[in-house]
């Protein structure tokens, strides 16, 4: 079976590229043992942009995805379709992900497959330009309506679009991520990657000045806290059978996300991660 490509997602590094700047950032990537990126919460400025490509060029890095809205206040396939095309055009990116359905749109049945209608009409459009449309999942998108699951409704109501399926949400939303992979065969390319953790529980500190509804309030938040992202390895999943079925699946990229790290440097938390996709066998993966 032909390997994957690992990847990191750039959201983690958001921070990072506002203070040391793209090319910056990515230097270090590269200096971590980094070859792929996908690109998402980084403003596509033309500095930015810039940026990006000469580092990719100076340190061999491919951009295998970005992302874009189908509409709203930011950037977004209605509004700036003509210029995302461009962007990906200078990056070399054929892949484009949608990062959710509005929460709006997720309130009936209805709504959202009118929503995913219209995702897949931009689908259409940017097939044209040799670019695939991708759509990412959450937890919500395991709510039900008449019984099935929002996400088994997208993908059984659409032919061109792509699937980024996350393996952390797919968990916390109820689901095995292994079996639940299995369903989206031949609809997978981009795999996100991070473990789920339930972290040791502290308890609040004392504090006899309070009433009995705000120390029940403290107790809650740290209760239902203890659910956390990890960096691959530090939680509960277990990654060989999650990659095989991503593999299984079609998945080609394997994508490092986590979407809070606690504190800890973001570039240790990748490093990290990597470290442990290393040590578990997937050392050639960092490369084409």
């Amino acid at each position: 079976m032909k390997k994957g490509l690992i990847a990191v997602q750039m959201m983690v590094l958001k921070k990072q590229v506002e203070e040391l700047g793209a090319y910056e950032t990515l230097k270090r990537l590269h200096d971590l043992g980094f070859h792929a990126i996908e690109l998402s919460q980084i403003p596509m400025t033309p500095e930015n942009v810039s940026e990006i490509k000469r580092a990719c060029e100076d340190f061999d890095i491919e951009v295998i995805a970005m992302s874009a809205a189908l509409e709203g206040p930011k950037e977004n396939l209605t509004d700036d379709f003509d210029k995302i095309v461009k962007d990906m055009e200078t990056l070399g990116c054929k892949t484009l992900r949608v990062g959710m359905l509005p929460i709006p749109y997720m309130v009936s049945r209805e709504k959202a497959l009118d929503f995913v209608a219209r995702m897949e009409e931009k689908a259409k459009a940017l097939e044209s330009y040799g670019i695939s449309l991708h759509y990412h999942n959450h937890h919500i998108e395991f709510t039900k309506y008449d019984g099935q699951y929002l996400l088994d409704l997208i993908r059984e109501n659409t032919r061109k679009i792509g699937f980024e399926l996350d393996v952390y949400w797919i968990q916390r939303g109820g689901e095995n991520p292994v079996s639940y992979t299995a369903k989206f065969k031949d609809r997978v390319t981009l795999y996100h990657l991070k473990d789920y953790r339930i972290a040791q529980l502290t308890l609040p500190e004392e504090d006899p000045e309070l009433s009995a509804e705000e120390k029940a309030r403290r107790w809650n938040e740290h209760y239902y806290g203890v659910i956390q992202f990890a960096e691959l390895g530090q939680g509960n999943l277990p990654w060989k059978e999650i990659i095989k079925a991503g593999q299984d699946a079609g998945a080609e990229y394997f994508i490092i996300e986590q979407d809070d790290t606690y504190g800890r440097d973001p570039f240790e938390s990748l490093d990290m991660s990597a470290r442990y996709l290393r040590e578990i066998g997937y050392e050639d993966w960092f490369t084409r």
